[in-house]
């Protein structure tokens, strides 16, 4: 299924605080702060990821940050402008414009470089080491991979680890509801169903070559104990 995710960090929960009726509902006001929460957190954490590498401008920041998340998770200009203004706020990042001519050309605008600075770096490091569930949720687990070669590697195990775990559940979950809507679906319900179930499988059978490569290679890099082969005298000591 083909989505669209709003990440704006602004204007979310008053969309849907009030029913058809005019009702104030205050559960999923706070609960859709909580998620607005949460996909700012993961929009702050692509842009922080991207410009850890190299500065750049708006645009080619909004495009890289596009190829980090998806093409189903694309992001506006109006989602991304108020996280980079938030960011800039909080000196996380900062804004340059290199090459400024003595003279602009009238009705042009020199194109604004954004660049991390030391504050964002630490707040990155701070995300990354991030390892509990929001890592490994639907919405967070794809920046959070796509920033692994930036994770130390215990990090990234238990984020794997976590992802498996919750689709392990949701094959459960999956499996239970088959068995007992089975005799009332049609049979493109039935396929439909049955494509998600094995589309969660192929993504635990991939997760499962992951974890095994992530622990050989922890094995592989850990140091190993001295020998005491050549130390050990007491084999060849004669018997007096």
């Amino acid at each position: 299924m083909m989505y669209r995710t709003d990440t704006s960090i602004r204007g979310t929960c008053s969309r849907i605080i009030v029913n058809r009726d005019g009702r104030d509902i205050r559960g999923r006001e706070e609960a859709a702060a909580v998620v607005s929460g949460h996909r700012s957190g993961v929009l702050e954490l692509a842009v922080l990821g991207v410009l850890h590498e190299t500065p750049m401008h708006g645009y080619e920041l909004r495009k890289r940050v596009n190829a980090l998340l998806g093409t189903f998770r694309a992001f506006g200009y109006g989602s991304l402008y108020p996280c980079l203004k938030d960011l800039l706020a909080h000196g996380l990042i900062a804004e340059d414009q290199p090459g400024i001519p003595a003279k602009p050309l009238a009705g042009r605008r020199s194109k604004i470089v954004y660049r991390l600075t030391a504050d964002g770096k630490e707040r990155l490091e701070q995300l990354l080491a991030e390892s509990g569930p929001a890592a490994w949720e639907d919405d967070g687990f794809g920046v959070r991979f796509a920033l692994f070669g930036q994770t130390k590697a215990d990090i990234r195990l238990r984020i794997l680890e976590g992802r498996r775990t919750r689709l392990e559940e949701r094959l459960d979950a999956f499996r239970a509801a088959m068995a007992r809507t089975r005799e009332r679906l049609d049979r493109y319900t039935l396929e439909l169903h049955r494509h998600g179930l094995e589309s969660v499988e192929r993504e635990v059978r991939w997760l499962n070559e992951l974890i095994a490569s992530e622990r050989e290679s922890s094995a592989r890099s850990a140091p190993r104990p001295p020998s005491n082969a050549g130390n050990d005298t007491s084999a060849g000591t004669p018997a007096s």
